[in-house]
């Protein structure tokens, strides 16, 4: 019987590229990175985790995300379409972000007045047991149960019935004043010098 030699079979090798001087750039769209699918949902994907070191502790490292985000644009600088995908891409996780705040922000009241329910049951149903418990023992102070203890302390709080009747003696006068902002906008844009205060023009962007 005749015997069949395994012919070896030759394993390519791949040389790994030599790192690349420069600003650190990891948005890059070419390359087999962006040929495995969507180049658009990558670079928001990587632009996503680039922006999540923005919440770094290390002041270090938030510097070093921003250095690369910004890298990632000026390098497309000669590229329209390139530098307008990227800031697309951009776009959307800014977007994507501020969504995610808005619908946080309605959970967290959500979630807030939940609670307030549930403190003000529980409120409701300790002062029903605290009634019911010294009806039966006046003189009480303390009440013992298998797995609980209610305990009480002695404390008093003044009460302003009417603040209007109360003596001057009785009472504390406050006053606060505030820089009185349009008046002093209206004034420095018809060109008078206020000292300790400028008009300042700002830009403000909006994303649509």
């Amino acid at each position: 019987m005749a015997v069949l030699t395994p012919i070896p079979t030759a394993i390519p090798v791949i040389d790994s590229a030599p790192p690349v001087a420069g600003p650190a750039c990891s948005l890059q769209r070419s390359g087999s990175l962006w040929q495995l699918g969507n180049e658009a949902q990558e670079l928001t994907t990587a632009i996503g985790q680039l922006a999540e070191q923005l919440e770094a502790d290390d002041p270090e490292q938030r510097a070093l995300a921003l250095a690369e985000l910004e890298a990632a644009l000026l390098a497309e600088e000669g590229n329209k379409a390139a530098l307008a995908a990227k800031a697309d891409a951009t776009c959307w996780v800014i977007e994507h972000l501020r969504g995610q705040a808005t619908y946080r922000s309605q959970q967290a009241k959500r979630l807030a007045d939940l609670a307030r329910s549930d403190a003000g049951r529980a409120d409701a149903l300790e002062e029903s047991l605290v009634f019911v418990l010294t009806q039966l023992q006046p003189a009480a102070t303390r009440f013992s149960f298998p797995d609980h203890e209610l305990s009480s302390r002695k404390s008093s709080a003044v009460v302003i019935d009417d603040e209007e009747a109360l003596d001057a003696e009785w009472l504390t006068i406050k006053t606060t004043s505030q820089p009185d902002k349009n008046a002093i906008k209206e004034a420095l844009k018809a060109g008078r010098q206020i000292t300790g205060a400028q008009l300042l023009s700002r830009r403000s962007w909006r994303i649509h």
